[in-house]
């Protein structure tokens, strides 16, 4: 018996076909990767099978019997567990409390926390999942936080596990235990659906795949009869050559970086900076590699002109940097925000503000304190032609893209201007694979004609394709620094995890 059958699933939002008669089936036992560009209708097609979403036709079994549509508790009760690629806890409570949290009625008068504890224990021991369950979560790594998400769908008896894009805030070593345990699930009968844009993850981990493209099923394969390369050309309909960089950057001799942080610290709490120092050449990507929450963020902040430093001194071609946010914009910076939705963009303009929104001062957009419409508009369409963002109109309102194609129109707009100073916080995140490889191929393209670039990733393969140099930032502190071709991806895992072979870097 199959654990999980779909079999005819479409669904409409107005006139977008996300799914078009889709089946698939999973085995008992088994990871099934589910593959797809940036608006394929993957993420449509499992919040389907998880109830968020109710399928305008088609129906789904699970262990042979049909799935209420639209139930999400219907969803959990017959063995559906997810894990999203943000996690959904409480950082104030324990372990125990956040996979606690809906799982007993109301009008109970005592929590069964002792056997509760006990469940969670036996858990833990029976699929590698150790932690502590009086821990409180916000005191955790990311890859112990992951393991509570994981704990909390098991606890709930989930027999098919929803994974999306799992390693995403993971190092090496994290994701190699992550690979570990959904092992043990496959041979304890488990079943996975795995969701990832890392095609060398999905060959290592996957059985079987399925490819949708267009809202439509276009393939399906095993791991074994298929490469990367040919998964790749399969998702996006051609072949895919991913850019790395083929030069180092040589900085021009005697000239002055062209930004520059001195001693410079900022922010309070769990990821704050502390007294760091480190430069970006003309011509140049740095990249900053580290576990989220360790002081990216508030690097990217400070470049950016959000928050003062607390201490320190930022230089930017020499002289004092901007304080102001349009400040930065009009000395020749553009940022590429990690967070699209509540930083990137206006959720309920059109595409088309959104796409100037960073770029008033430009004449060309507007004039006497008026926006020049019909300038913005071709500007626009041009962009999303050039990055390939797909949305009915662009008049659409930006809330309506999905997160990939949100992510092309705000790394097109950066771009475009053609700025000295790009600062580029997960620039790829959550793209497919064809616009992964567009958009590092104009990041390459703007080190080539001279633009700096301070570039913060958690993805480590385009960490090593695009680097000149490799920071790490570790507790706000920056611990190593080097070129990128003296790192490997062990050492950089470690070091990103605080295990450093060296003193702490004083300067890069």
């Amino acid at each position: 018996m199959n654990a999980l059958e779909l079999t005819g699933i479409s669904k409409r939002f107005g006139s977008l076909l996300a799914n078009d008669n889709i089946s698939l089936t999973l085995k008992s036992g088994e990871v099934l990767a589910l593959l797809g560009e940036n608006g394929a209708g993957k993420s449509t097609l499992v919040s389907i099978l998880f109830g968020h979403y109710r399928a305008d036709s088609g129906h789904i079994k699970v262990f042979g019997e049909p799935l209420p549509a639209a139930r999400p508790d219907l969803a959990l009760k017959a063995g559906i567990g997810m894990v999203h690629q943000h996690f959904t806890l409480a950082d104030n409570l324990s372990v125990l409390d956040n996979i606690l949290v809906g799982t007993e009625p109301l009008w109970h008068f005592r929590s069964q926390r002792g056997k509760a504890c006990g469940k969670l224990t036996e858990l833990g021991q029976r699929f590698g999942l150790q932690v502590d369950s009086n821990a409180r979560v916000g005191s955790l790594s990311v890859g112990e936080k992951q393991r509570v998400e994981i704990l909390k769908a098991l606890y709930r008896g989930a027999r098919i596990l929803i994974l999306d894009e799992p390693t995403a805030v993971l190092t090496p070593q994290e994701s190699e235990a992550l690979f570990a345990t959904l092992r043990e699930f496959v041979a304890g009968g488990l079943s996975v659906i795995f969701i990832s844009h890392k095609l060398d993850e999905v060959m290592a981990i996957a059985s079987r795949v399925v490819i949708l493209r267009h809202g439509k099923r276009v393939a399906e394969c095993t791991t074994q009869s298929h490469s990367a390369a040919q998964l790749a050309e399969l998702m996006v309909g051609r072949k895919v050559l991913m850019p790395r960089l083929s030069t180092q950057a040589k900085a021009a001799v005697g000239a002055a970086p062209l930004l520059r942080l001195i001693k410079v610290s900022a922010g309070s709490g769990r990821g704050a900076l502390q007294p760091l120092s480190l430069s970006v050449q003309a011509g140049e990507i740095l990249a900053i590699a580290g576990v989220s929450g360790n002081g990216q963020q508030t690097l990217v902040s400070l470049l950016c002109g959000l928050i003062a430093p607390t201490s320190g001194h930022i230089q930017l071609r020499g002289q004092s940097a901007p304080k102001k946010p349009a400040q930065w914009t009009a000395a020749g910076v553009s940022r590429i925000p990690e967070d699209r939705q509540q930083q990137g963009s206006i959720g309920d303009c059109p595409l088309w503000e959104n796409a100037i929104a960073e770029d008033l001062s430009n004449g060309a957009f507007v004039r006497f304190g008026l926006i020049r419409q019909s300038a913005a508009k071709r500007f626009t369409r041009a962009l999303m032609e050039q990055f390939d963002v797909r949305a009915d109109s662009i008049e659409t309102p930006a809330k309506s893209l999905s997160g990939g194609n949100l992510q092309k129109l705000i790394v097109g707009r950066a771009l475009s201007r053609e700025p000295q100073l790009i600062v580029a916080d997960q620039p790829t995140w959550g793209l497919d694979i064809g616009a992964v490889a567009y958009v590092r191929e104009q990041l390459l393209a703007a080190r080539e004609r001279g633009a700096g670039i301070l570039l913060v990733s958690e993805d480590l393969a385009e960490v090593f394709a695009l680097a000149d140099r490799i920071a790490v930032l570790c507790g706000g502190r920056l611990v190593a620094c080097k070129a990128a071709a003296e790192w490997d991806l062990t050492r950089l895992g470690l070091a990103m995890m605080g295990h450093q072979e060296q003193e702490e870097a004083a300067a890069c």
